[in-house]
């Protein structure tokens, strides 16, 4: 079995390339959601995470998304903190998953693959790129966010060129057709080498 990391910044089409990958019958853990989970189901994570941000992170037991958001804006010592007990507990459960499965290839889309050094632990990892105006309209309309916001996240991830640089494949998403690529990438990954 490989295990392949899937990344790409915000507004890319990560989570299409993802959809796409799991239509075509191959599994897919989604690492952001596998996190938010933790944060409403891991009680010593949220006793961690309250001790470090505040009580107000749990209302009647209920994550408080905007109060950690608010509590990481421009604390990078402290995103750090925080990411240290959230990762290591999300790849163990991406491990467990991934020994579930039966497939020959296994995905984990993660938006800060390469920030985070989890790439190293993967077989191959396939970056999804996009134009920054085409992401950035792509997640206003999804979100409904200002440009402002937009580019405040945009700017808190690598960019496509560092990324780049450790990514086994890419796939560009900015009209060209996506399903080749997708399929291109699947036959690579599926040939022995």
């Amino acid at each position: 079995m490989l295990r392949i990391g899937l990344t790409g910044g915000i507004g890319s089409g990560k989570s299409l390339v993802a959809a796409v990958l799991e239509h075509m019958g191959y599994p897919v853990f989604y690492s952001d959601q596998e996190a938010k989970a933790l944060y409403n189901e891991d009680e010593l994570l949220q006793k961690e995470l309250s001790a470090i941000i505040g009580s107000s992170l749990y209302v009647k037991g209920i994550f408080q998304k905007e109060v950690l958001s608010q509590a990481l804006f421009n604390n990078p010592e402290l995103k750090k903190e925080i990411e240290a007990r959230v990762h290591p507990l999300v790849r163990k459960r991406f491990e467990t998953w991934a020994r579930a499965q039966k497939s020959k290839l296994v995905f984990n889309e993660a938006a800060i693959l390469f920030e985070t050094g989890a790439y190293q632990q993967f077989d191959a990892t396939v970056l999804v790129c996009a134009p920054l105006q085409l992401r950035i309209d792509r997640v206003k309309r999804r979100d409904g966010l200002e440009e402002a916001l937009i580019q405040q996240r945009i700017k808190a991830q690598w960019d496509d060129d560092k990324k780049k640089e450790l990514a086994t494949y890419i796939i560009e998403n900015d009209g060209r057709p996506i399903l080749a690529q997708i399929e291109g990438l699947l036959q690579s990954l599926n040939t022995p080498s």
